[in-house]
């Protein structure tokens, strides 16, 4: 096995010509330049230099092996910078796994931040609903997935869960609705009405049924739709009221459905981000959490309650 340094050496003896000036230019002893080139020639098998004069030549062999050096040169300044470009999270590549609401309102301004601050680093992106994407972020498949995930869930091995956002339900009723005229509702005034279901099961169902246990009923779900849009149509149809969490609403309510604020309690479901624990977070994912936290501010932000009586 051939040493690189070594060849670096050799090309530093044949470009400038004696193993006294490379030795001046690589801070070395002649006589240390002479017993590496000697050990490289060993491991070469062939002669790699002949005297000339008061200096050296490469030989046929030391041509050869001189280019090949050139060329690792070259190959490890570009290593070098290619890895500082991802110590300093210009480059690299980010895996995520995101659930349907946070697509429009989190993750697309996340990512286009992204790329207006380091486009060198590619994201791939991947919804999971409904599984659960912790395991593909422990497996190593994704990097980072966002979640629904109770504050006081309990610890995932090997796992580091980052808070985003606390994303607030809101009622939503028909036109008309008896409760329209309330800035807020208190959730017990909804104790005796038909429900309609945004979602059929799972973390962004919890809130909302621990939520309604707190105030002392269980909703009456006559409806089920599996997703936010679908379920304000059936509010809008007068089948049922619904609780639909603001991430939901992000892209507006229809217009022939009311949305008013609920207290006493106020159902939230909290968004994480999982990564994987013990050890360091690369720049690129490190820069991703940042876009993340700043979308999920300016969605808080954005959707801060309205002046009363607003539709």
């Amino acid at each position: 096995m051939l040493d690189m340094r070594r060849m670096q050496i050799l090309r530093a003896v044949v470009t400038s010509g004696s193993v006294t000036a490379a030795a001046r230019n690589l801070g070395y002893t002649p006589s240390a330049v002479s017993q590496q080139m000697a050990a490289l020639e060993k491991e070469a098998g062939i002669a790699l230099l002949e005297r000339t004069g008061r200096g050296v030549r490469a030989t046929d062999a030391g041509r050869v092996l001189t280019e090949y050096a050139t060329v690792i040169g070259r190959h490890a300044a570009e290593a070098e910078t290619a890895l500082a470009e991802l110590r300093a999270g210009r480059t690299g590549r980010v895996s995520m796994r995101y659930f349907a609401t946070a697509g429009a309102p989190l993750v697309a301004p996340a990512i286009a931040a992204m790329r207006r601050e380091h486009p060198g680093v590619q994201v791939e992106l991947k919804l999971f609903d409904p599984d659960d994407p912790v395991p593909e972020v422990k497996a190593r498949r994704a990097d980072v997935a966002l979640l629904v995930r109770p504050r006081d869930a309990a610890a995932v091995d090997g796992i580091r869960f980052v808070h985003l956002l606390d994303d607030r339900y809101r009622a939503v009723l028909p036109q008309g609705h008896r409760l329209a005229e309330r800035a807020a509702i208190d959730l017990t005034d909804l104790a005796e009405e038909p429900w309609v279901a945004g979602e059929t099961a799972g973390p962004c169902l919890d809130p909302v049924l621990d939520a309604c246990a707190s105030a002392g009923f269980t909703p009456d779900f006559v409806v089920e739709s599996g997703d936010y849009a679908t379920a304000q149509g059936f509010v809008a149809a007068g089948l049922g009221v619904s609780l639909v969490p603001e991430l939901g609403l992000a892209a507006g309510h229809r217009p022939d459905v009311v949305v008013r604020e609920v207290r006493a309690p106020e159902p939230v479901r909290v968004i994480q981000a999982a990564v994987r624990g013990g050890s360091p977070v690369q720049p690129a994912l490190r820069g991703l959490l940042v876009a993340l936290r700043e979308a999920a501010e300016a969605s808080r932000t954005a959707s801060e309650p309205s002046a009363p009586g607003a539709a």
